[in-house]
């Protein structure tokens, strides 16, 4: 409860010097080099105060949990949020189908898929009544690989022996499809547990162990590119109706520069990422497209786990397929 109150006087405090600030509560550093969100972040505010708003970014952590955060969104506390893909979840389980393994060959398959399907429109009817907007899906980074401790991978064959930290059953299911074992475990938790060897590694964009200061423990990265990491930018309904016609445009305009610049990063990301981690003293496992698509055969067993409901499985499928 302590926590609680200080996050909301932080939260009314910054709220203070003006009654028209734009907060935008961070997931990551401050960091351009590294996090995708953040450039996300970044050039939506850069948008918004070119458009005479005021724009303040709120530190990872600062305000609360990612359950806090999501709260004050709904409450219209905070205008924006760059939040975990199951806050959404949460609401409408059928946004799970962007975290299927090899679903997209990239961000732009993505976003072909999202508009085809109408994602937006049909996560935000169920999100209404949280009083909470999705604005856009963010990537974190380049796309997800195998990160771990010990054993160098190459081949789910190579994971037998692994433990992995999982998100949630989804990921588990994963694992074990590739002849491996997960456990969910918190993030903020993950670091000791690839220290005390609970967990043997987990999977990640590749700049993620050097984002978190993870190097001195992490020693491999295998570029198996299975899913891309993603940040869910929800924002505040009551804030975004009760903006003037104007504003309402500035935020619409804002979301589609910040979506062009995170898009105009990957490209380069994609191969930064992986020299940083051999620049921290990571091996780099670079697969073969070969290497890769016995990962995406091995996968195939998730989407019939049951862990989606089978007529979201094929909604995502045939999205995927007639937007290759």
């Amino acid at each position: 409860m302590k926590l609680k109150a200080l996050a909301l006087a932080t939260l009314m405090a910054v709220a203070t010097p003006a009654a028209a600030e734009v907060k935008i509560a961070l997931d990551t550093k401050p960091d351009l080099e590294t996090s995708g969100s953040y450039n996300w972040a970044h050039a939506f505010g850069e948008a918004l105060k070119q458009a005479g708003m005021d724009v303040r970014e709120l530190p990872r952590g600062s305000i609360g949990n990612e359950a806090e955060v999501f709260d004050q969104v709904t409450t219209g506390l905070l205008e924006i949020s760059l939040a975990d893909v199951r806050s959404v979840a949460q609401v409408d389980p059928f946004i799970y189908g962007v975290r299927l393994p090899y679903i997209f060959d990239d961000i732009d398959h993505m976003d072909r898929a999202l508009t085809a399907g109408k994602v937006f429109e049909q996560v935000n009817a169920k999100l209404a009544d949280q009083d909470a907007i999705l604005l856009a899906l963010a990537p974190l980074g380049p796309a997800s690989g195998v990160i771990t401790t010990t054993t160098a991978v190459r081949s789910p064959a190579d994971m037998s022996s692994l433990r992995m930290r999982a998100l949630d059953d989804a990921q588990i299911a994963m694992y074990e499809a590739w002849g491996s074992s997960g456990t969910v475990v918190p993030w903020g938790e993950v670091p000791a547990g690839l220290q005390t060897g609970i967990i043997n590694g987990y999977l990640n964009s590749p700049f993620i162990p050097v984002l978190f200061g993870q190097t001195d423990f992490v020693k491999n990265f295998s570029d198996a590119r299975v899913i891309w990491p993603l940040r869910a930018v929800i924002a505040s309904k009551a804030w975004y109706d009760g903006l003037s016609d104007a504003d309402r445009a500035a935020v619409d305009a804002a979301v589609k520069t910040a979506d062009a610049a995170t898009r105009d990063w990957l490209i380069e990301a994609s191969e930064n990422g992986l020299k940083m981690l051999e620049g921290k003293g990571v091996t780099v496992q670079r697969l073969s497209p070969e290497e890769r698509a016995v990962f995406r055969e091995a996968s195939k067993a998730v989407y019939d786990s049951g862990l989606m409901p089978s007529e979201d499985v094929k909604t995502w499928t045939e999205l995927s397929e007639s937007t290759r």
